[in-house]
Formats: C-alpha cells, sequence, structure tokens
C-alpha cells in the first residue's frame, strides 16, 4: 500500500464499508474487480479500469497480496482488462499511473503495452503517466 496512496484497511467492516462505498459500477459501468485463484476461491487482489474525473481519463490499476507478486498475474490481469477497455468499452486510451520508485508496477505497465508520457499531479503526489491507445 505504500504506493497507492491509501490507507490499509484495519478490519473485514472496513473492508465492506470500502466495497459498499464504491460507486462506479453504478456511475460509469465498470470498475476494479477482484481477483480470484481459480483452485481455492481465494481473494488475492483487485484489477480493472477507474474512471478518474479530474482528469477525464481512465486508469488501469492493480493491488495484488505480496504472496501474489512476481508471477506475472498483474500483467495478465491488466493486459485483460485493458483489451475490455478498447473491444467492449471502446475506449480510445487507457492510462497507467504509478509513482516513479514503484519499479515493479512500472514493469507491468510497459508489459501490458503502456509507454511513459510525462507526469500528472494525482491526488496530490506526482506521478509518471503511462498510457496506450486503442489499435486501429
Amino acid at each position: 500500500m505504500r504506493f497507492t496512496g491509501e490507507p490499509p484497511l484495519n478490519s473485514l467492516e472496513d473492508a465492506r464499508q470500502a466495497i459498499a462505498n464504491y460507486p462506479d459500477f453504478d456511475t460509469v459501468g465498470y470498475g476494479r474487480w477482484a481477483c480470484v485463484l481459480k483452485d481455492t476461491g481465494a481473494v488475492i487482489g483487485f484489477c480493472g479500469l477507474k474512471y478518474l474525473p479530474e482528469l477525464d481519463e481512465v486508469d488501469v490499476g492493480f493491488r495484488f497480496l505480496p504472496e501474489y507478486w512476481g508471477q506475472g498475474i498483474a500483467t495478465e490481469t491488466s493486459s485483460a482488462c485493458i483489451a475490455f477497455g478498447f473491444d467492449v468499452l471502446k475506449l480510445n486510451r487507457i492510462l497507467g499511473l504509478v509513482l516513479a520508485e514503484n519499479e515493479a508496477s512500472i514493469r507491468v505497465l510497459e508489459k501490458c503495452g503502456l509507454t511513459r508520457n510525462g507526469t500528472v499531479t494525482y491526488e496530490g503526489d506526482c506521478a509518471l503517466k503511462y498510457e496506450i491507445l486503442r489499435p486501429t
């Protein structure tokens, strides 16, 4: 959570409240999805697209429990979400915002085909802005 700017949730009730207050599916029709291991049903994180009204852009984002880092899961899920954004939602561009020191997430974005295109101030932080355009 150190690269997200968000505090960790401290209880199951906090998690329930965060989910209940997540308006994206109702307001824009898409959002971040829970990622679940097929063989165990364990929720290991989330990935998806999020509309950022402050920037009038759509961001691909992901967070996984540390024990699932380095297994290609973030790349696989992010690639699928990007394809969904282009093929189903007909988005023209998808961003990936990342702090410069978050090298692992930068590698994920680059593996998914996003390229760096400047910086942006978002939620008080200076983030690197990566982007991918819908194939023509």
